[in-house]
């Protein structure tokens, strides 16, 4: 007799590290070969919604952010890529971007889709995956911020230009379900009202399920955004999302109090696997983080568990520990290891 669906599932916040025959010798077939790779070893771990490990955007040149900045922005139409010298002065200047040298880009007119293309990649995913496939892609908030504006007068009003050409793409785009990224706004969160309606309108045009992630930062393993959850909670409130998928293992224990105000509509997707440690957890911590999270906001509420961030930081041999003890300890929690040894 096969085991009931998981009432928790397990699913990854979407980057895996790049494969270094893939950095060595890039080519559309190695890139092919290393989606399905990556895909294959969350499936053989028992993920239960997948992820490409985003290559689908990998660029030799964008290693510091893993191509979620560039791979969008340098394709939209309206967008220059050459920086000039007083631009790239100017921009160094600006809070919020130690972690980059210069803009991916400036906003000279009008946005449109350009040449960027995610149908395509999304449905090359699907070919290759053997379970549901998650989707993502760079939310509007976060591109916006990185820009350099002449066009449009104001950040908010270019996330919603942004907004707009990421809808028209992930309405042709059918994976199970497509995930939007915004790794900024923790660290602003008084922009949450715009960067809201901005998101909705790209959630809004998902034919699957909607999810949104957020995280306070992973760049060289270190916490680049500083904040609260509870500061986002009405930007969390008023997003059309089926489930938010948060940073939560790498959190202040305590701070899981505050998604008891998170509206029960929304589903939680729990952190339980810490990115920014190189200690691979055991399914049996990652069990008693479950519970800890039932208990104190109550059986159901946790939709799915994952990784706090994405794994393009570490090395694949970690990754892929983590990535079983994390089904393990889903496994473990539900009880699900006694059931599949007396079906054996």
């Amino acid at each position: 007799m096969p085991l009931d669906e998981p009432r928790i599932k397990t699913t990854v916040v979407g980057s895996y590290p790049v494969p270094d025959w893939l950095v060595a010798l890039p080519s559309t077939q190695a890139l092919v070969d290393a989606t399905r790779v990556v895909l294959t070893t969350q499936e053989s771990a028992g993920i239960d919604v997948v992820c490409d490990g985003e290559l689908y955007r990998f660029d030799v040149n964008h290693p510091e952010t893993n191509g979620m900045i560039e791979y969008f922005v340098a394709r939209m139409g309206g967008i220059r890529s050459d920086i000039h010298f007083q631009e790239a002065v100017s921009y160094r200047a600006r809070p919020g971007m130690r972690f980059r040298a210069v803009p991916p880009g400036v906003v000279d007119g009008a946005l449109d889709s350009g040449t960027l293309d995610l149908p395509q990649a999304c449905e090359r995913a699907m070919s290759l995956a053997g379970k549901p496939l998650k989707f993502t892609l760079t939310g509007p908030h976060m591109l916006s911020k990185t820009l350099i504006d002449n066009h449009y007068g104001s950040t908010a009003d270019l996330a919603f230009a942004i907004a707009d050409v990421l809808a028209e793409q992930v309405r042709h785009c059918n994976a199970a379900v497509i995930q939007v990224d915004e790794a900024n706004l923790p660290g602003s969160p008084e922009e949450g009202g715009w960067a809201a309606e901005a998101m909705n309108r790209v959630l809004d045009a998902v034919s699957g399920t909607p999810a949104v992630h957020l995280c306070f930062g992973n760049y060289g393993g270190q916490t680049i955004q500083q904040g609260t959850w509870a500061s986002l909670m009405d930007y969390l409130n008023a997003l059309h999302a089926d489930h938010v998928v948060m940073e939560c293992a790498h959190r202040p224990v305590e701070e899981l109090a505050v998604f008891r105000d998170l509206k029960p509509e929304i589903g939680l997707g729990l952190g339980v696997v810490d990115i920014k440690s190189t200690v691979v957890e055991s399914a049996e911590s990652i069990a008693r983080q479950i519970e800890r999270a039932e208990r104190l906001l109550g059986e159901g509420r946790v939709h799915y568990i994952h990784p706090d961030c994405g794994f393009w930081m570490l090395k694949r041999s970690v990754a892929d520990a983590k990535i079983r003890a994390l089904a393990a300890g889903r496994d473990l929690y539900e009880g699900r290891q006694v059931a599949q040894a007396a079906d054996d």
